[in-house]
């Protein structure tokens, strides 16, 4: 059976490759690997949640299924003056994640192993970003939703990705039950950006 991007520990023969991004008026290098999501390039639901997320410069920051690191990334050099701690249930991808990150100057960033949000129990954040994994199933991707709005701070903003025909109607529907208030900030492509606010 292959690996899936969400897998613990990918088995797949290692296969580097580097590109450069601009993303938000940064370049950044990229190193990626087999066995992660989206290894050839930054993924257009990416790309857009990149291009709509709204990060104070203070902020403090979970990116949440990070993979090789384009949206935290982003998101700390947005955040310059905060934190951004980006998390993985894949090693393969947390390594990569830093590795990008000394590559590109960024330092005010952690990267962790975690399924879900499991080593990030009892800290509080203002913004959460999350691609989630759709291929892992509805179960973890509304865990992801649920669980990541106890860890905001109040007021704090959970922004997410998803596509039309991967569930974006199901979560919207999981988010409005949750939050206190729920937008649809941008659609292009099938693709849905949603914010909501604790």
């Amino acid at each position: 059976m292959a690996d899936h991007y969400y897998t613990n520990k990918p088995g797949a023969a290692h296969d580097e490759q580097h590109f450069s991004f601009d993303l938000r008026g940064h370049e950044f290098h990229f190193t990626t690997d087999v066995g992660v999501f989206s290894r050839d390039r930054v993924d257009f639901g990416s790309l857009l949640l990149i291009e709509n997320m709204e990060i104070p410069k203070q902020a403090r920051v979970l990116d949440v299924g990070c993979g090789y690191g384009p949206i935290g990334l982003t998101a700390a050099k947005l955040a310059d003056e905060g934190k951004v701690t980006m998390i993985d249930v894949n090693e393969r991808a947390a390594d990569l994640a830093r590795r990008n990150a000394e590559r590109n100057g960024i330092r005010n960033v952690e990267i962790r192993v975690s399924d879900v949000y499991s080593a990030v129990q009892n800290e509080s954040f203002d913004v959460i970003l999350t691609n989630p994994p759709i291929r892992a199933g509805k179960e973890i991707v509304h865990r992801i939703f649920t669980e990541g709005y106890e860890l905001l701070a109040d007021g704090g903003e959970m922004w997410v990705v998803i596509q039309k025909k991967q569930g974006a109607p199901s979560a919207l529907k999981k988010l409005q039950e949750t939050y206190r208030q729920v937008d649809e900030v941008d659609r292009e492509k099938g693709y849905s950006i949603f914010r909501a606010v604790k």
